[in-house]
């Protein structure tokens, strides 16, 4: 099954950051998307995860139009923001109830992504005290509450330290292996490890980018748009 994202615009004011921007991905599939800081990754994944509007465009699954069904989008899209949006005078499992139906989440921490994650461990803490992995751990989970078939991760590693890095990446391949989609923004060469395929968001369109696993060519990519 393939999910398609046609001709996304949003504007500024006057300023254009996105120009019909599109791409395809398919069931299985982790697609990374690079680009230049304010180059609109992170407002591109937004509008995909209906949390901003756009000025046009269709994100396409199973003949829908996303951005136009909030309910399907709600069931279909996890989304995974740079910074955690938690309740933070609220405990681990009190944020997860926000989330998840009780026999759904008792089910994935005895034996499911949020065991995989190993939020268990931290369940009764508020996420006010909880480290920045904890708390990116936490925002994962609660993003696959709805068991999405698509994820939109915007850097979800970025300043972990490499035994958590490991942990969720190991969460997202296994994601991945059952026939879900990634989209991730990233520079961090674990995740961009993980794509099949890798795009660059450059002047507001996207340009396929075939990437060698070399970092020094990526930056001079980057330094050249």
């Amino acid at each position: 099954m393939e999910a398609e994202i046609i001709d996304i615009k949003k504007k500024y004011g006057r300023k254009e950051v996105l120009r019909g921007t599109s791409f395809r991905m398919e069931t299985g599939s982790c697609v990374g998307i690079l680009g230049t800081n304010g180059c609109g990754k992170s407002t591109l994944l937004k509008i995909l995860a209906g949390v901003l509007a756009c000025d046009g465009g269709q994100f396409l699954w199973q003949n829908e139009d996303l951005l136009k069904n909030a309910a399907l989008r709600a069931k279909t899209v996890g989304y995974v923001p740079q910074g955690t949006p938690l309740i933070e005078e609220l405990s681990a499992r009190d944020n997860l109830r926000l989330w998840y139906e009780p026999q759904a989440l008792e089910q994935s921490l005895d034996s499911g992504v949020l065991r995989q994650l190993g939020v268990h461990e931290f369940l009764h803490t508020t996420a006010v005290k909880l480290s920045g992995g904890m708390k990116k751990r936490l925002s994962i989970g609660c993003a696959m509450a709805k068991d999405p078939a698509i994820l939109l991760l915007d850097e979800p590693t970025a300043a972990l330290d490499l035994v958590c890095k490991e942990q969720i990446l190991d969460t997202f391949d296994s994601f991945r292996r059952s026939g879900g989609a990634l989209v991730i923004v990233s520079h961090d060469q674990w995740e961009l490890s993980m794509c099949d395929s890798w795009l660059h968001l450059r002047n507001g369109v996207m340009h396929p980018y075939a990437y060698d696993g070399q970092l020094r060519h990526l930056i001079a990519e980057l330094v050249e748009s």
